[in-house]
């Protein structure tokens, strides 16, 4: 267990502003005006209040607002957060302030006299203290937050972007083009109708991809429905040597996942595998019952490797990671490939 603990970065600077007002102010409820006629009493006053105080806020304040963070951690828990935190501060300030009354006691403090009056102010002053020390901790944690979150958004916005370019890059390649456009020359020429439905279903790849940077997330309806059709430009000119399957629970279908991450995952396997009609390439994308998406492939390494950046693993894991809701799984053998990846519920 870690000696000490931190609530928020400016823990240390928290403290330096607030408590040396609270020991002076402190002390002369203890002891009185000789607090600062008597320099002796000064210095041994502020030396055991200090410690005592400091002590008490780093080993037993900062764990009880450590532990309420862990425990009400969302945004939106701050007010019961608050709520329950402040007394718990409270009643252990009280004792740690009574305790310090009857320590000046006990060691027969030069100038020390108990006084009830005094007492209760010293309470209501340490009550007071925690109030406003929760208020300025709770308000420096959510501009921590909110700083955090920016930073976060700022690095998915630029991964997303990433994703974009890598797969703009990819399709709009000069040999992607040629295939492509060669494909439909061909189909032109034998079926005019298979030409048209290439056309089309080349268009909604291109607007998937334009539209895939507007949000950080999209249904695995969507992605199904864009992996259709960028299927169907990888089956023109593979042919019935590449197969897609699918096996995808109809309540999952609602679920969210970054966008493109399909079209990754597909691009990932066509690129480092062999299809051939005496080894078929098979594409299978099926949901588990705890809420997962499998893509998997068999295995079928080329010969000759192709060169890659590792961006489309790498970045579909980084989205997860910025997002906070679950990792990837990678499981290779040697006749499968797999990735597994987990589904989120929009709020």
């Amino acid at each position: 267990m870690k000696l000490l603990v931190s609530y928020t970065k400016q823990d240390i600077w928290i403290a330096l502003a607030l408590l040396p007002a609270y020991i002076v102010l402190m002390n002369y409820l203890l002891v009185g005006g000789i607090y600062f006629s008597d320099i002796s009493v000064f210095a041994k006053a502020t030396i055991v209040s200090t410690v005592v105080f400091g002590l008490a806020y780093q080993l037993i304040h900062a764990r009880i607002g450590f532990w309420f963070r862990k425990q009400f951690s969302h945004f939106k828990q701050t007010p019961k957060r608050m709520l329950l935190m402040i007394p718990a501060h409270i009643v252990c300030n009280l004792a740690i302030i009574s305790g310090l009354f009857f320590l000046y006691k006990a060691a027969g403090f030069k100038g020390y006299v108990y006084d009830l009056t005094s007492y209760e102010w010293a309470l209501a002053l340490g009550a007071v203290m925690n109030v406003v020390v929760t208020c300025i901790h709770e308000g420096v944690y959510a501009f921590e937050l909110w700083q955090q979150k920016l930073l976060e958004t700022e690095k998915l916005r630029k991964a997303n972007l990433q994703s974009q370019f890598e797969s703009l890059k990819q399709q709009i390649n000069p040999h992607f083009l040629f295939n492509c456009l060669n494909s439909l020359s061909s189909l032109i020429e034998e079926d005019a109708e298979l030409a048209t439905q290439f056309i089309d279903e080349m268009s909604n790849v291109y607007r998937y991809l334009l539209r895939s940077n507007e949000s950080e997330l999209t249904t695995l309806e969507s992605e199904l429905n864009f992996a259709t059709s960028y299927f169907h430009l990888l089956s023109t000119r593979y042919g019935s040597n590449l197969r897609l399957e699918e096996e995808i629970d109809p309540a999952y279908r609602a679920h969210m996942l970054p966008p493109l991450t399909l079209q990754l995952l597909m691009e990932n396997v066509v690129k480092h595998n062999v299809i051939m009609p005496q080894q078929p390439l098979y594409i299978r994308l099926n949901t588990t019952i705890d809420g997962r998406l499998v893509v998997s492939n068999n295995l079928q390494r080329r010969s000759v490797t192709i060169p890659s950046s590792r961006i489309g693993l790498a970045n579909i894991a980084t989205k997860y990671s910025l997002l906070g809701q679950g990792e990837i799984n990678i499981d290779e053998n040697p006749q499968r490939f797999s990735v597994s990846l987990p589904l989120l519920v929009s709020e």
